[in-house]
């Protein structure tokens, strides 16, 4: 009788259907909740980052490639774990949250934050050939540097700012920016893209981005005169003062005036004056007025035995006539003309030849001939001197072709201009004449008194 209470009891229908859509709860809503696409999602972004996670903690061992006691296999395995690491931020869908970011970043920093060797000397470097030079620069870590400063390029160039103000701050930047000195020329073009790039996207950085560059810039000029990444940094400025609005505030007319136009003066001038050159030309091109100051500028910090730099100097000038507002070539006609002729008396032939082709160029004559009378004087004096005493043949024939061209401008005035300067030279003649006299007459009582 128990056992028919049983049967029946399975048997019931009610009790049958609470068992079953029990089941059924079991055996299909369970499994359809496990399989959704959200959770494989979730589950395949957590594996990913366990993932990162365990490479970064591995990425975080630093190799000084130095050590004898370190291992070229582990050296190896790690650029293998940098480049997985690469292509997992690379490849990640969801912006780096905090639990990722924050050893990422730590990551970073320990690779990259590093003392660096002491300096070599510059100035032998850069005499070298271009290969040998690279060698003696370049940098065995390179191997992992190169991979960090790709994750690093890559998350800023992809992530939201915002997110990335906590760590992309101050400290870190001043430490990016130390790591200018280094030698190593692959590293200072990934160090000019990261750095660029950071300006680029972190609008509430770039005040202190640039004056933070203007110290390094200043230190250069007025203290060691010995950096080197002042291409790399002008490069920097050079996008950066593209995008100046018109009128140009303050602040970058002063840093025109007090920055740019001083670094005209140190010696290593050479090694970035490409870089220097655009920056000065985009600040005139956007104002043309400040072409005055500019040119007036790099007329007084010009060299005086340095020649390479003279021969770039009369290039840089001749961009800049070309430029500069007209109503201010009048004002600058005699001291440019003055300088470009002084040039074209050099005993340098490469410099007189190159100051001699500034005659090539219609801004300039344009600007002669708007000051015919203050120019003429010192301009044909310098030709005429160099006819008769320079000992290059190819000099004396450009200065011939000059010499028609000035003819041609105002032969009256060019006539005029001989017959002064015939006449000053022979009142400098008497003079030297008067002089050896009165010394010869001098010796002659010396001569006297002391026989007696």
């Amino acid at each position: 009788m128990g056992v028919d209470r049983y049967i029946t009891s399975i048997n019931s229908p009610r009790k049958r259907s609470t068992t079953l859509q029990f089941l059924f709860d079991q055996n299909g809503h369970s499994p359809s909740r496990s399989n959704s696409p959200s959770r494989s999602v979730n589950w395949r972004q957590h594996s990913v980052e366990e993932e990162m996670l365990s490479l970064i903690s591995y990425c975080s061992v630093v190799f000084t490639f130095t050590d004898p006691l370190e291992s070229p296999s582990q050296q190896d395995h790690k650029r293998l774990k940098l480049n997985q690491l690469l292509y997992l931020v690379k490849t990640s869908k969801k912006p780096l949250d905090g639990e990722v970011l924050v050893p990422l970043m730590s990551m970073i920093s320990a690779n990259l934050f590093r003392p660096l060797p002491p300096p070599s000397n510059l100035s032998f470097i850069s005499d070298l050939p271009d290969d040998e030079g690279f060698i003696a620069t370049a940098s065995p870590a390179w191997i992992h540097l190169q991979v960090v400063y790709d994750i690093l390029l890559q998350f800023i160039a992809t992530m939201d700012p915002k997110m990335l103000r906590d760590h992309i701050d101050r400290p870190f930047l001043q430490n990016l920016l130390a790591l200018f000195q280094s030698e190593d020329p692959r590293e200072r073009n990934s160090l000019k893209n990261v750095y660029h790039m950071i300006y680029l996207r972190f609008t509430f950085h770039r005040s202190f981005m640039r004056k933070s560059m203007n110290d390094v810039l200043l230190n250069y000029i007025f203290e060691t005169e010995r950096h080197c990444s002042i291409g790399e940094l002008l490069e920097i400025y050079g996008s950066i003062i593209n995008g100046f609005t018109v009128p140009l505030k303050e602040e970058h007319k002063l840093f025109l005036i007090r920055v740019l136009i001083p670094m005209h003066k140190p010696k290593g001038m050479l090694m970035y004056h490409k870089q220097l050159s655009y920056c000065v030309s985009q600040f005139v091109q956007k104002e043309p007025v400040l072409g005055g100051i500019v040119v007036r500028g790099i007329l007084r910090y010009w060299p005086v035995t340095n020649s390479q730099k003279e021969v770039l100097l009369i290039g840089e000038l001749e961009e800049l006539v070309e430029n500069i507002d007209p109503d201010q070539y009048r004002k600058l006609a005699l001291p440019l003309c003055t300088h470009v002729t002084r040039c074209s008396n050099s005993l340098n032939s490469q410099v007189a030849e190159r100051a001699l082709y500034m005659w090539n160029n219609e801004h300039f004559v344009k600007m002669v001939l708007l000051a015919l009378d203050d120019v003429f004087p010192v301009v044909v004096e310098g030709m005429e001197k160099n006819l008769k005493r320079h000992w290059s043949s190819s000099v004396r024939q450009l200065t011939e072709k000059v010499k028609e061209m000035l003819e041609e401008m105002d032969p009256v005035l060019y006539y005029k201009c001989i017959l002064e300067m015939e006449h000053r030279e022979s009142t400098a003649r008497k003079e030297e004449v008067k002089r050896m006299e009165k010394w010869e007459r001098i010796e002659s009582k010396v001569a006297k008194n002391y026989n007696l």
